[in-house]
Parts: C-alpha cells; sequence; structure tokens
C-alpha cells in the first residue's frame, strides 16, 4: 500500500510541475513585455510605439507614469538609435534591445526636458523607456532577455511562447 501512495504522490508533483510551466509560458500579449535573467523576471505593461508618429511622441508631456507600466519603442529594422527627453517632464531609463531582443544596453534616469542625444548604440530594434532609477532596483542590465510579440520570432532570445 505504502508503494501506492508514492506513486500516487509522484504523479501529483509531476502534474504540479507540468501547470507551474504552463503559467510560466503565458501568451505574449501587445500589451506587456517581461524580462528575464539569471537572476529573474520581471513583466510591465506596455504602450507600443511602432510607428514613426507614436515613436516621435513617446512619452512627452506625461506627468506620471506606473511603476509596472512602460513603452516600448520598436523599429523596423535595426539601427544606431538615439532618444532625447524634449517636452518629458519624468526621469526615465531607457533599455536598448537588440533584434533578438536582447538588452544591449542600459541609460539611467535621464534628465527630465533635456534635448542632449542619448545614445542606445548601432543595430538597435527596440527600446522600453520604464520609470527613472527602476533599472538599478531591479538589476536590469546587458544580456537580460525580453520578449514581446514584436521581436521577429525566428530571431528572439526568448520566443513567444517558450518556457523561462
Amino acid at each position: 500500500m505504502g508503494s501506492g501512495s508514492q506513486v500516487f504522490g509522484l504523479m501529483k508533483i509531476a502534474l504540479l510541475a507540468l501547470w507551474a510551466g504552463t503559467a510560466v509560458a503565458e501568451p505574449c500579449r501587445e500589451d506587456a513585455v517581461i524580462l528575464r535573467s539569471d537572476a529573474g523576471m520581471v513583466r510591465f505593461r506596455v504602450e507600443l510605439a511602432d510607428d514613426e508618429a507614436e515613436r516621435g511622441q513617446g512619452l512627452m508631456n506625461r506627468e506620471t507614469l506606473s511603476s509596472s507600466a512602460g513603452m516600448l519603442f520598436v523599429y523596423p529594422q535595426p539601427k544606431r538609435v538615439a532618444f532625447w527627453m524634449k517636452n518629458t517632464l519624468i526621469p526615465l531609463d531607457m533599455i536598448f534591445l537588440d533584434a533578438s531582443g536582447t538588452v544591449q544596453k542600459v541609460h539611467h534616469e535621464a534628465t527630465p526636458l533635456d534635448e542632449s542625444p542619448i545614445f542606445g548604440g548601432n543595430k538597435i530594434q527596440s527600446v522600453l523607456e520604464i520609470n527613472g532609477g527602476l533599472s538599478r532596483k531591479i538589476g536590469i542590465a546587458e544580456g537580460w532577455q525580453l520578449r514581446h510579440p514584436a521581436i521577429d520570432q525566428d530571431a528572439a532570445a526568448w520566443p513567444c511562447g517558450e518556457g523561462q
């Protein structure tokens, strides 16, 4: 009778592991990004800026941004990008990503209203802006991977649908 209980216990553990894996592999959504590293994962609700007008407007003239929110700028092709803070009222962290969704550079706490260019590097395809200082608190750094449907899934370091 003891061996039957052990088999049932092992089956229960296997089912829980399968369920947990499914929960982690949540589907990609246009309104959310997930970043991961060996240290863990973090999720942000995002607005998508994927055309010239939306990228030009960005987060200008906003007085607040939720700590769980951001804006994801997506370019049609990788390129050299630079941002500025013209008409941007809140400090922001800028997370520059390559075509695979891998973080190449993090610019911490860009100064509101500053028109100096902030270069993200060459071959940048997307940029995530979040509240200034948050990247340091979380530990977001070069090498982290971002999951979002706007990233070419054939090139993605962490494709949609893949687990941790």
